[in-house]
């Protein structure tokens, strides 16, 4: 279990996809690049299965930014998207309105 100081250490925030291209040495990860508001992050995700790159192009997510930078296959992720998952599906978590890159999820 989790507690609240633990869960509020956690940055979230919306971010905007920049950039897509397909991960080098991996056929099912993402390299992304999005727009947190003060910089551009690099991101390693596994949806290349539930997505194509146009689906995701301009696309705003929820990323969680303070993560300790982590090499997937050779790649740096320096955050997390959060996606839900189901059966036989992936979803993206999204804003339902419009906001600015950056924004922060509480």
């Amino acid at each position: 279990m989790v507690n609240f100081q633990d869960f509020a250490q956690l940055d979230i925030r919306i971010g905007k996809i920049v950039e897509i291209t397909d991960h080098p040495a991996a056929d099912k990860l993402y390299v992304l690049k999005v727009d947190i508001g003060e910089k551009v992050i690099q991101l390693v995700a596994g949806i290349k299965k539930y997505y194509l790159p146009d689906e995701l192009q301009g696309k705003s997510i929820t990323v969680i930014t303070n993560l300790e930078p982590k090499k997937l296959r050779g790649v740096e992720s320096q955050g997390m998207l959060l996606a839900a998952q189901g059966d036989e599906v992936v979803s993206v978590l999204t804003p339902d309105k419009d906001v600015p890159a950056g924004s922060t999820v509480r």
